[in-house]
């Protein structure tokens, strides 16, 4: 079954799923309805007839009503999550007819740093855009971190690829993952007071005279209580509600800022719990990868849950009523935090990394869902031998419409490092060095590429393509084109493998002076241990192949037929030729035709 197949089956069967709990849930509120007035009538008549049947009517018709109640909230909890697998699935249908994701495009991840703007990787219509599924600001930032800075070990990669195969195979389970995290909503940043909620405190559940009085005077207080409704005598009750709030009182600040840091955190953290526990549904294979992130979310999920509902409870003490009668009898905020903080004792060492699971499995779920909508992509092998090496075969641009890719093939690192690629403006040279950029990163996060075949060898990808002035820095275009160059050379001369995407550098400056600016930068990027793709116009650094060994010629060309320019953007060796500056000035009547 086809991906397009699969998402259209899936999405009219959670309509008529989600159509059906609204029918349950009408009916359940009409017999709700029912229930109530029947317990309303039973007990008023119970009150002026006395009758036992009334009585057990009365007990029955609440007990009954309760029960509605519970199954009506379970029905929403399905109806909401059916709602949201029915987004997944029309969300991807959208994609894959090339309509905007509708999940984070990742603009908030947007810096002028390194490829990130050059390559397109966050924004609208980005890399990111493309691929991102993740619900949670830590599965966001660990796809974010892993585009900006893909893996570079082999073996790595490697488990990484074995990690998405495995996991894009399980459609279903992948889609409940996601569902899962869109069930409740993250509020910017607001894990970071739970992370200092975590920080050493007072550690009152350590206190042997308060472990025994947080039961002891419950003990006391509600038999007190009920005695109180049945002679009316306060002594006894007084003094146990004095004491239960002299002990209140005396932790009312420290409580009070706990409660702070914690407070509200309830959908938060069943949103990761829920993720957590969805992924513990995982078909693992042998995949080492899937195996330790099943093994953690395993437990993780039961103590995050269990954090969930404390942090419910904790949120208790803002109803007034709640606050006051409950500690007075009970000692509830003290209940809620020795509790917290048994928890806190237990697990937070284990917490950061649990955090960090969320996101793994956040991002590897993107990757996967990558590859189940992408069945033509390949999976890249890693080069086994020394020394840099990129092959292709029918490689093309993953953000542009499958109707619209030309693929290239393409093959550099042996007998060559750096290949000069000329072509008019228009061609398609600086889209290749994209193309090229973009498939590097996804090899390289262990994701498919849009490839027939890509081999390659890890590296560092070092660009400069896109680049802008900055009135707020003083900085002219030329200035900010040098700062770029100059940060590729110091990056490689820590002699780490790269990949280097040059496109027609000094542009600011005359032609005599640019082509020999370019030419000493082309010979010294030849001395690092890099392979390098320099676009440009100008046709006279073409000479350098025939001078320097390890330089290689290759173009887009233009062509010029019938009166009429198009291009095939197909890469060839060579150099280009054709000129469509002058030609499209005549045609537009710029300059005369003659």
């Amino acid at each position: 079954m086809t991906a397009q197949a699969f998402y259209e089956s899936k999405s009219r069967l959670y309509t008529e799923t989600v159509l059906s709990f609204k029918r349950k849930i009408a009916v359940s509120a009409v017999l709700r309805l029912l229930a109530f007035t029947a317990f309303g009538f039973s007990v008023y008549y119970f009150f002026t007839h006395r009758s036992t049947g009334l009585f057990l009517l009365s007990v029955a018709s609440f007990i009954l009503f309760l029960l509605l109640v519970i199954y009506t909230q379970r029905l929403k909890e399905q109806k909401a999550l059916t709602e949201k697998l029915l987004f997944i699935n029309n969300n991807e249908l959208g994609i894959l007819r090339d309509e905007p994701n509708q999940m984070d495009n990742g603009s908030s991840f947007t810096n002028s740093n390194g490829y990130a703007e050059d390559l397109d990787i966050f924004g609208p219509g980005s890399l990111f855009h493309l691929l991102n599924r993740c619900a949670t600001s830590h599965g966001k930032s660990y796809l974010a971190a892993l585009l900006e800075q893909p893996l570079s070990d082999s073996a790595a990669i490697i488990q990484r690829q074995e990690a998405v195969q495995v996991l894009s195979g399980q459609p279903d389970r992948r889609q409940l993952i996601t569902a899962r995290g869109l069930l409740n909503t993250e509020a910017e940043g607001s894990l970071h007071s739970i992370e200092t909620w975590l920080q050493p405190a007072t550690d009152l559940h350590k206190k042997k005279w308060l472990r025994v009085l947080r039961w002891a005077l419950p003990l006391y207080n509600i038999p007190c209580f009920l005695y109180y409704i049945a002679t009316g005598e306060m002594l006894y009750i007084a003094i146990g509600v004095a004491a239960a709030w002299i002990v209140t009182a005396r932790y009312a600040k420290y409580i009070h800022s706990q409660h702070q840091l914690i407070s509200k955190k309830q959908s938060i953290l069943d949103q990761y719990a829920g993720i957590l526990k969805a992924f513990t549904g995982v078909e693992t294979g042998a995949s080492p990868v899937l195996q330790q992130l099943k093994q953690t979310a395993s437990g993780a999920h039961h103590a995050i849950g269990g954090l969930a509902k404390l942090s419910s409870f904790f949120d208790q003490r803002l109803n007034l009523l709640v606050n006051i009668f409950l500690n007075s009898l009970i000692l509830y905020d003290m209940q809620c935090i020795v509790a917290l903080e048994q928890w806190k004792a237990q697990h937070k060492a284990n917490f950061s990394q649990w955090l960090h699971t969320v996101g793994d499995i956040e991002c590897l779920n993107t990757l996967a869902g990558f590859a189940f909508n992408h069945p033509g992509f390949s999976y890249p092998s890693v080069h086994p031998g020394e020394g840099l090496f990129i092959r292709t075969v029918q490689m093309a641009h993953p953000l542009i419409p499958a109707a619209k890719r030309v693929a290239n093939d393409f093959e550099t690192g042996k007998s060559s490092k750096l290949v000069l690629v000329t072509g008019s403006n228009m061609s398609g040279k600086t889209t290749f060095l994209r193309t090229l950029g973009v498939n590097l990163i996804l090899a390289q996060t262990g994701a498919p590429v849009c490839a027939g075949q890509f081999i390659f060898s890890p590296m560092e990808l070092l660009t400069s393509i896109r680049v802008n002035d900055s009135l707020q820095e003083h900085t002219s275009y030329f200035m900010a084109e040098l700062k770029r160059l100059q940060k590729i050379i110091q990056r490689l001369q820590s002699n780490q493998p790269a990949l280097v995407l040059i496109d027609e550098i000094l542009r600011g400056t005359n032609s005599e002076d640019k082509t020999y600016g370019s030419e000493q930068f082309i010979l010294q990027l030849l001395r690092y241990n890099c392979i390098t793709l320099f676009a440009t116009h100008d046709l006279t650094l073409s000479s350098l192949e025939n001078t320097h060994s390890g330089i290689s010629n290759y173009c887009f060309e233009s062509i010029i037929e019938h009166d009429t320019l198009h291009f095939d953007y197909k890469l060839q060796p060579g150099v280009a030729r054709n000129k469509n500056a002058s030609f499209l000035m005549k045609k537009m009547g710029i300059v005369d035709r003659s």
